[in-house]
């Protein structure tokens, strides 16, 4: 299965909308899974998420996107409110915001920074930690997620 081919379609989907695509993951365990987080600046709605599942569900049996006979469960939400980050433009929407970041690679000796996001400069997020700005790699990032407040 190509999970870029998904992607694309979910993409004309979402597009066709006024959402955007967060995220793509096709899991396969007791069942398979294929969850689409969706988005949009004023955020998700119940309405937007079943127009995307019903539309998406129609496109992939149309081009056949899902191998086999097996059945399969397609799930369409949000990204929550302590979403993944993945994407520069992402950093750079939540800027203000706290977030937590681990790295591949040790970064100034850590490997870990928990605090709020700065943007993105030359290819590097900026995270102010503890009243300084620390660069991390796009590349070097394993996860990234924002943290909610209350």
């Amino acid at each position: 299965m190509e999970l870029e081919r998904i992607r694309e379609a979910a993409e004309r989907v979402a597009q066709s909308l006024g959402l955007e695509i967060v995220d793509v993951e096709w899991k396969v365990g007791r069942d398979r899974f294929l969850r689409v987080y969706i988005d949009k600046p004023e955020g998700v709605s119940h309405k937007d998420c079943e127009a995307v599942s019903n539309q998406l569900s129609v496109l992939l049996d149309v081009e056949d996107l899902i191998p086999g006979q097996q059945h399969y469960i397609l799930e369409v939400s949000s990204p929550g409110l302590d979403r993944k980050l993945t994407k520069p433009a992402e950093f750079e929407r939540f800027t203000g915001r706290l977030a937590r970041i681990s790295t591949i690679e040790p970064v100034e000796n850590q490997k870990f920074f928990e605090g709020r996001l700065a943007g993105v400069a030359g290819g590097k997020v900026q995270i102010e930690v503890q009243g300084r700005v620390i660069a991390v790699p796009m590349e070097g990032i394993r996860k990234a997620n924002l943290v909610v407040e209350f």
